[in-house]
Formats: C-alpha cells, structure tokens, sequence
C-alpha cells in the first residue's frame, strides 16, 4: 500500500501507466500524460473530442450542496483549460452504504442544476451504494466536449518567450475547505472575518470563466463557435501541487523550461493565514479555481484586461524558456531549480487537524 495521500506521482506513473494504456490509435493526441488535463480524439473532418475525468467528491463536512459543485466543477476545470465549455458528462457514483435516499436525491439535484448551469448534457454513468465506502471520494465522472481540432487547447502547446499569467489567487480551495471544514477553529485563530471571507472563496473554486474569458469567448460554447484569440497558447488548471505546482507541470508538458518570480505570485491575506494556521504553504496546495494561462509575451496585457473585463484578478508571473534552462523560482533575488512536490501538503494537513480534534 503506498504511504502517499492523493494523485500518484509522475514517476509511479510513467513506470506502471504511461506505456500501458491499452491498444494504441494514432487519432488519440495527445493522449494521457504528466501534466496534461485532457485527452483529445481526433474525428472524421476538422472535429476532436476532448475528454478528462476526475473524482466525484462527498465530504460531509462540507455538505451535499458543496461537495456537488465541487465534483462538477473540478472536472469541468480540465475541460475549460481546452478554450472550450464541457457538453456531455458520465457520472460514476460509488455511495456510502449509510447515505440516505433523501440525502442522494439532494446531492443528485445539485449535480443535475450545476450541469445545468454550465451546459452539461449527462449521458449516462452508473449508480451503486457500496459497504465500507468512508472515503470522500464517492465514485468518477467524465467530461467530454466537441470542437475544432486546430483551436483545442493543451498544456504541451506552450512555448518559449510565452508569459506565464495566474488567474485569481494561491490555494483558494485549499483554504476554502480547510476553513469550512474546521470552522470553531478558524474562527478562534484567525477571526471570523477571515472565516467568513474564506467561506465565500469557495464558489471561485470554477475557473471555466475565466478560460472562456481568456480566449475571448462571452458565452458557453455550442462546440462549433471560433474564439477571436490568437495569443493565448495554452492553459492548465491549478489542482494538486499548486500554482508552482501547475507551472512545473506545464512546462514538463510543452518540453520547456520556465522562470517564475515569487514575488509576482497572487498570495492573498485570507489564503495566507488560513495556509499558516494549518502550517502549509500555499504556492503548494490545492488551489482549483486559479488558472494558469501561457501566451504571446506581447500580448499578455490584453489577455490580463479581458480577464479584468470579467472581474477575474489575472497577473503575469513568469515566462516560459527553453528546456535546457530548466524550471527555476526566483525568490529574494535567488535563483533556484523549482522543486516539484509530488504530495500535496494538504492532505496531510487536512487528516492531522482531524485527528487533533479540531473543530
């Protein structure tokens, strides 16, 4: 059993998946891979489907409502970071035994409204309730959407001289859900106004916006609809590892390297203290909800007003170099290699303020 809380690291990943993932079509580009949120299936004519799946989550600590959005939105994340708005969706539900009809039918109704809300068909999936399921986790689900394979989005298209922009801020989920998670405790160390503003980052936990906005589409796409953007080249969601997490990520995707200022990086007041009461850094968490965003080095400022436009914060961080100078952080006029960590320190955190006790 591994002794690792959440993803798999890249390298467990490239030993036992990468080269074993059934038979091999070549209209499968790019296919799964360190760092790259979807896979893209290219169709008869100029059409491609791409695809990501992500685990449904059930936390009652947060409540039926919340852990909804959080297993829509989070995949539709990795399908935003295509330019493109998820269509069709498969819903596998894996259900403690002990939930409730009354409580499923809750939880599925806010499933069925946030699919709704960003123009999710459900397709189908499977329903089953499972003895012994404790986990947060209560099955997978998969979306897919439709469009023009010439202007489909992935993290391996970033290239060098692109500026490196970071939508919104650091750990926003991170911090959201350990402050909801914990809310005695939170309220005690850190004041309730920290509290309640931490409450409400939750709901920025989607960053579907702000790739639509990014790429200069105003509405959900019908998959046929072509964007006016010519300078965004890649984008890739803020999940486990962090924003610098994100960056290491995408720069291994597009086989460059990368320069990323610290100073630069939106750490904001609340994720800041939240992070420092549960002892963790939040360059480092879980941060869905912030985007990173590569384009045309000239023609980052416009890419940073259309976000602004959209009341979506956007600052340009770094850039991305060429592979031979490695991924570096600049920190108090330092040069460093930027270290990669393979477990998210949240998770830790999370399970050691539970067994502490806190409230």
């Amino acid at each position: 059993m591994s002794d690792k809380l959440g993803k798999i690291d890249h390298l467990l990943f490239e030993e036992i998946i990468y080269s074993k993932c059934g038979y091999k079509r070549r209209e499968v580009n790019p296919g799964p891979g360190f760092g790259i949120d979807v896979s893209v299936i290219e169709l008869p004519g100029e059409m491609a489907i791409a695809v990501t799946s992500d685990p449904l989550s059930l936390i009652p600590s947060l409540g039926l409502e919340e852990s909804a959005w959080l297993s829509v939105q989070l995949i539709a994340n990795d399908i935003a970071t295509t330019g493109f708005a998820p269509m069709y969706g498969q819903f596998v539900l894996n259900l403690p035994a002990n939930l409730s009809t009354n409580d499923f039918k809750i939880y599925w109704e806010y499933i069925h409204k946030f699919c709704s809300d960003a123009g999710i068909a459900i397709t189908g999936g499977h329903t089953g309730f499972i003895e012994g399921q404790n986990s947060t986790i209560a099955g997978g689900g998969t979306l897919f959407t439709i469009a023009p394979r010439s202007q489909i989005l992935t993290s391996s298209n970033a290239r060098p001289g692109d500026a490196i922009l970071v939508t919104k801020e650091c750990a926003i989920s991170s911090s959201s859900i350990l402050a909801m998670s914990f809310p005695e405790t939170v309220k005690n160390k850190s004041g309730n106004e920290v509290f309640l503003k931490a409450c409400e980052m939750f709901y920025e936990t989607s960053s579907l916006n702000d790739a639509l906005a990014a790429v200069g589409k105003k509405n959900r796409n019908t998959g046929t609809e072509k964007t006016d953007d010519i300078s965004v080249t890649a984008m890739h969601d803020v999940t486990e590892g962090g924003v610098l997490g994100a960056i290491y990520e995408l720069a291994r995707a597009s086989q460059n390297g990368a320069v990323v200022y610290n100073e630069h990086l939106p750490v904001g007041r609340v994720p800041a203290k939240i992070c420092s009461l549960f002892s963790i850094d939040p360059r480092h968490c879980i941060g869905a909800g912030s985007m990173i965003i590569t384009c045309r080095k000239d023609n980052a400022h416009l890419v940073i007003e259309r976000l602004g436009r959209e009341n979506i914060p956007c600052c340009a961080v770094g850039e991305i170099v060429e592979k031979e100078s490695g991924i570096r952080l600049v920190e108090n006029g330092m040069e460093n290699d930027l270290v990669y960590h393979e477990e998210d320190p949240y998770w830790a955190s999370f399970f050691n303020a539970f067994k502490k006790g806190w409230k």
